[in-house]
């Protein structure tokens, strides 16, 4: 017998000085998904009501991200996130974040361990962590294209470099996976916000990864940048409860890639997760 997902509920809410933009549906321990900073809340479209079966889970647009704005004051990630969960009368989650939206869940439960049931990190970024060697071409093109204001030259070289990787041509990505990339980052890349300041934790989450005391699931796709490969294994190192699981054939965004095998993955690790 199938089930149907739950109904869910969407609003804005004043979070720190700004409108983010949020959804929430089903019931039982909550679950929170942060996208990554190239996305939006839409990256999780394929895990929102899957989840919401078991779970009570949110998603929202980070400021300046989707349909949240994004002042010009100083702010930060995961102090926005805070207040999210605080409106929401959300105590304690599993906290599931995507690059960007990773180092944010990272730094949250440093802060905030009593509020962190666990954490799924998804080709994650950490705050303080040091790329070693020069960044990589594509990445200097594609700040050269945004500053001469040639958005589909700079969203090209984005899906390129995250999202085909190294080794794949364009057309050897899931089709459907690398359209919706393409949509959400040329939303993102095309908006005229403030260059707001981005507050991370400090000390940086770098140099304390040893301080993780919950579950994480680190996940991180088979054809990511080697720096996104080498913060997975940092976490799993150094974390004292981490595990490190890869998805073959998919970039940075390996939910939307391979959605089935990744849904799986995080629901047979939450489901382990022991109760509060």
């Amino acid at each position: 017998m199938t089930i149907d997902a739950p109904a869910a509920r969407q609003d804005f809410a004043r979070v720190n000085g700004a409108r983010l933009w949020y959804e929430v549906a089903g019931s039982g321990p909550a679950l929170v998904m942060l996208h990554g900073h190239l996305l939006d809340s839409a990256q999780w479209d394929d895990q929102f009501a899957e989840f919401a079966r078991e779970h009570r889970v949110v998603r929202f647009d980070a400021r300046g991200f989707g349909r949240s704005d994004k002042p010009e004051a100083p702010f930060s990630y995961s102090d926005d996130l805070r207040a999210m969960l605080e409106l929401l009368g959300i105590e304690r989650a599993v906290l599931m974040g995507c690059s960007g939206g990773g180092a944010t869940v990272i730094d949250f439960a440093l802060a905030h361990p009593e509020m962190t049931a666990a954490l799924v990190l998804v080709g994650s970024a950490v705050s303080g962590f040091q790329r070693q060697g020069e960044r990589p071409a594509k990445f200097v093109a594609i700040q050269e294209a945004l500053e001469r204001y040639d958005v589909d030259s700079a969203v090209e070289l984005a899906l390129q470099l995250w999202t085909d990787g190294e080794r794949r041509r364009p057309e050897q990505v899931d089709a459907r996976a690398r359209e919706r990339t393409r949509l959400m980052t040329t939303a993102l890349f095309a908006r005229l916000d403030v260059d707001a300041e981005v507050r991370w934790l400090d000390p940086p989450a770098a140099g304390r990864l040893a301080e993780l005391r919950m579950p994480v699931l680190a996940i991180v796709g088979g054809e990511d940048s080697e720096a996104v490969q080498s913060v997975a294994r940092q976490v799993e190192a150094e974390a004292p409860g981490a595990r490190r699981v890869v998805i073959p054939d998919a970039g940075h965004h390996p939910n939307m890639e391979h959605p089935q095998l990744f849904n799986e993955t995080v629901l047979s690790f939450v489901r382990g997760i022991p109760a509060a």
